[in-house]
């Protein structure tokens, strides 16, 4: 209320320094008529920016008339984005033509802008596999023969390797976040001598990262076809040559081979990459999937597949626990007529299981596919690794024989099913999107299999002085997990 603001109501809180670290642009509004222009700038910066905005209304604003002058969008906000400079663009299209092993990341950019057809085109003329950035799976499809798959944690290692070869990098809708080009698999892939190309709209994100050839400031197709034009003025209209598409193809073939043997276990607890290759495969084509924050969500990195955008909504680098199944609820009232399934594990749905009851209450027919291996696998994977085995923290109710979160969800009203089987798995996911009711599927993981911890640069092993204290360097112990 404006009449009571500064008087320590209640739960009176000043939002807008809360918040000033994570919007984009933020308004507070000081009189009832400027509601209207209020909004209609935070809808602008929205737009622009391409993040959230908060505007800031006391509730006594609501009520009453006004008189407002309600614009179209077309009167105070720009719709089209330009392709860039030209000499930029002319300076792209002369370092891609100069290339003798390109490679292309796909990021958002791609994906909001509807970019993946054109960036089909200009990998062919370039002779370029297609990778995603880190969490932008869904930026190119999965189908062409070009696409490699993500870079970044858990990703596609076929990605990565062909990545580490490149001499030239065309960024495109992607500020090439730090996180998603940490090391994995045991090796740095990003190409240090590599020279880089950098597309996006956001003035703040180019050259940001990384040291760049080229920095263009512009809309990712928009870019992507105004080089390709170039390119096909310079060279002609160009196929993939067949021996880079056969390396292409080879690398996609080892990394399968190399997951699909990763993935076979028929041990019980089950294994996380097991229960994730049969999601994977139960999948309708056009699913939506969203996905948390954890140990086994990051490895779903390796196993989503996207035909087309706007398919997959991960948390982000924000790292928002709790995010997937509310963020599937909503997926679900966008696209009613597409299946959607949330990737969480047991510790962030202890942080949003409670919406199983907004699913039932308002008929949202979401799967959620739980991973339960009774512990918060990433900060236990950091201990093993980085704290000699020792926990604090870590179990979630092992110590009282677990949590049913089936049962918990068939309480609720919900369709719940706890598979304790890897044969049941694939059943169990495609039975809940046949059943149109709100599921949550229960797959009970094994607490052993870890994936590697998240940030190596983040942690390092202690350095022992002391000669009673080098018992404890990893060296002399025995890697449990338990």
């Amino acid at each position: 209320m404006s009449a009571s603001r500064g008087l320590d109501g209640f739960q009176e809180v000043e939002q807008l320094p809360i918040f000033s670290t994570i919007t984009k642009f933020q308004v507070q509004v000081n009189r009832p008529d400027r509601i209207a222009e209020a909004f209609r700038n935070a809808i602008r910066a929205a737009l622009a920016e391409r993040g959230p905005v908060q505007v800031d209304v006391p509730r006594d604003f609501f009520y009453g008339e006004g008189d407002f002058t309600i614009l179209e969008p077309h009167q105070y906000r720009v719709s089209a984005r330009g392709a860039g400079d030209e000499e930029s663009l002319d300076r792209a299209a002369d370092v891609l033509a100069r290339a003798e092993n390109p490679v292309i990341i796909a990021g958002l950019g791609v994906t909001e802008t509807a970019a993946a057809g054109v960036v089909s085109q200009l990998a062919q003329q370039l002779g370029a596999p297609v990778a995603t950035s880190y969490q932008h799976t869904d930026a190119f499809p999965y189908t062409d023969e070009l696409a490699v798959g993500p870079i970044g944690y858990q990703g596609s290692k076929a990605a990565m390797v062909l990545l580490s070869k490149a001499d030239v990098i065309l960024a495109l809708g992607t500020r090439l976040n730090p996180f998603g080009n940490l090391p994995q698999y045991g090796f740095d892939y990003f190409p240090e001598s590599a020279k880089i190309v950098q597309v996006d709209i956001d003035y703040h994100q180019v050259g940001r990262i990384k040291p760049l050839e080229v920095g263009i400031i512009g809309d990712a197709k928009a870019a992507a076809k105004a080089i390709l034009g170039r390119l096909v003025a310079r060279q002609g209209e160009k196929k993939i040559d067949p021996a880079r598409l056969a390396e292409i193809i080879e690398a996609k073939r080892a990394w399968a081979d190399e997951l699909a043997s990763k993935s076979r276990s028929d041990a019980s607890p089950i294994s996380p990459r097991r229960a994730l290759a049969e999601l994977a495969a139960a999948l309708p084509e056009d699913a939506i999937v969203t996905s948390d924050i954890g140990n086994i969500c990051s490895v779903a990195n390796a196993y989503m597949k996207f035909a087309k955008p706007r398919s997959f909504l991960p948390a982000l680098t924000f790292g928002n626990c709790g995010f997937a199944y509310p963020g599937a609820l909503g997926a679900k009232v966008a696209a009613p007529d597409r299946p959607v399934a949330a990737i969480v594990g047991d510790g962030a749905w202890g942080m949003s299981l409670h919406e199983v009851m907004t699913a039932v209450e308002e008929d949202l027919p979401v799967v959620a596919c739980v991973y339960n291996n009774q512990e918060w696998g990433a900060e236990k994977k950091n201990q093993i690794d980085f704290y000699d085995n020792r926990f604090i923290g870590a179990n979630i109710g092992r110590d009282i024989g677990g949590f049913n979160f089936a049962e918990i969800a068939n309480a609720m009203g919900a369709n719940g099913i706890r598979v304790t089987d890897p044969a049941d798995v694939r059943d169990a996911y495609s039975s809940a999107f046949a059943s149109g009711r709100p599921s949550v599927v229960e797959v009970m993981v094994d607490p052993v299999e870890l994936a590697d911890p998240f940030r190596r640069d983040a942690l390092q092993e202690p350095t022992r002085y002391l000669e009673r204290y080098k018992h404890l360097d990893k060296a002399n112990f025995t890697r449990t997990g338990a």
